[in-house]
């Protein structure tokens, strides 16, 4: 069972332990938008580096994933893909910072995951089906935290399938300038979450290599060896859908640019067209009335008029028989 505390604010802690021996337990520290106040508290209470602390406060975002290790504990800065919180559809990477040493983690991030905070509730309400729950070992809780995450994965992939399936159907159907963005939109998710995802196996591989009192090395190693091996099936299907995705925009794009070669085509037949009428608007409209023809007949204007059509006609019979229209 868990205890739960509430030490500020932004810092909440749940005390995991056996119901059977309550020697054996683990804390874990959620903080939410870490400001200096949080920072010293972690530095008083834990010795931290000051250099990770600097580096998990709430104004500062990591360009790339950390997995550092001092004497008495591991830091980790791992990234996942989530849903901007300004109401759009575009997928961001969600930073979440860790500081893992015996009998404690503890998580900081912007409260931008939400599964996180999901995970952590769930957590005071005495989840017994959690691993953590029989093996009190920090590594274990950053193990099932993971996996949550990565488990949260598969829901943006499932969308992304979604939206792709619709876009599938509406190619055909729609104008291509309409479903440009959507394509668009998908192809910088899915581009996102592969950048996102492409570290992660890395970091996994040496998570594995995590020392702990509790739980032997080879069982600990099975379980992350789960989250590698998800890692990999996340990649494998977006590898799939970048493949759909850029077949639809290559078909999207072709589909634009076979309407703009049909619209010059038009503009071109047109010009054709309108070209001997606007030569001989020009010609008979010269300030030369003594050798002019047709200017002193008294249908001199119906001859003009039908000259012009005349030409106008020859020209769309050329072009039906050379099959350009």
């Amino acid at each position: 069972m868990s205890k739960y505390q509430k030490i500020s604010n932004k810092i909440e802690k749940i005390i995991i332990n056996n119901p059977k021996d309550e020697s054996k337990k683990v804390s874990w520290y959620n903080i939410v938008n870490a400001s200096k106040k949080e920072l010293e508290y972690l530095r008083k209470n834990f010795d931290f580096n000051l250099a990770h602390l600097q580096a998990s406060t709430a104004k500062v975002t990591s360009q790339r994933p950390i997995i550092e290790s001092n004497k008495n504990y591991l830091f980790v800065i791992l990234h996942f893909p989530v849903y901007n919180n300004n109401g759009s559809k575009q997928i961001i990477a969600g930073e979440i910072d860790f500081f893992v040493g015996h009998g404690y983690i503890i998580t900081l991030h912007n409260k931008n995951i939400k599964v996180l905070d999901d995970f952590f509730n769930s957590c005071k309400k005495d989840d017994n089906s959690m691993i953590s729950y029989q093996l009190e070992s920090s590594a274990i809780v950053l193990y099932e935290i993971i996996k949550k995450l990565m488990t949260e994965n598969y829901k943006l992939l499932d969308n992304n399938s979604i939206e792709i399936n619709k876009v599938d159907k509406k190619i055909f159907s729609e104008l291509p300038q309409k479903l440009n963005s959507e394509i668009l939109n998908l192809k910088r998710n899915i581009l996102n979450i592969r950048k996102i995802i492409q570290s992660h196996k890395n970091i996994l591989k040496r998570l594995m290599a995590m020392k702990s009192s509790i739980v032997p090395r080879n069982e600990l190693k099975k379980y992350y060896t789960q989250l590698v091996d998800s890692s990999k099936r996340i990649w494998e299907i977006t590898d799939n859908q970048k493949e759909h995705i850029d077949a639809l925009y290559t078909t999207n794009e072709s589909m634009m640019n076979f309407r703009i070669t049909n619209i010059m085509k038009t503009l071109t037949i047109f010009s054709v067209v309108v070209l001997p009428l606007n030569l001989l608007a020009s010609v008979f409209g010269m300030n030369i009335t003594n050798s002019m023809p047709f200017i002193s007949h008294e249908s001199g204007f119906i001859l003009v008029i039908t000259l012009m059509t005349i030409s106008s006609l020859a020209i769309l019979i050329y072009f039906f028989k050379k099959r350009w229209i």
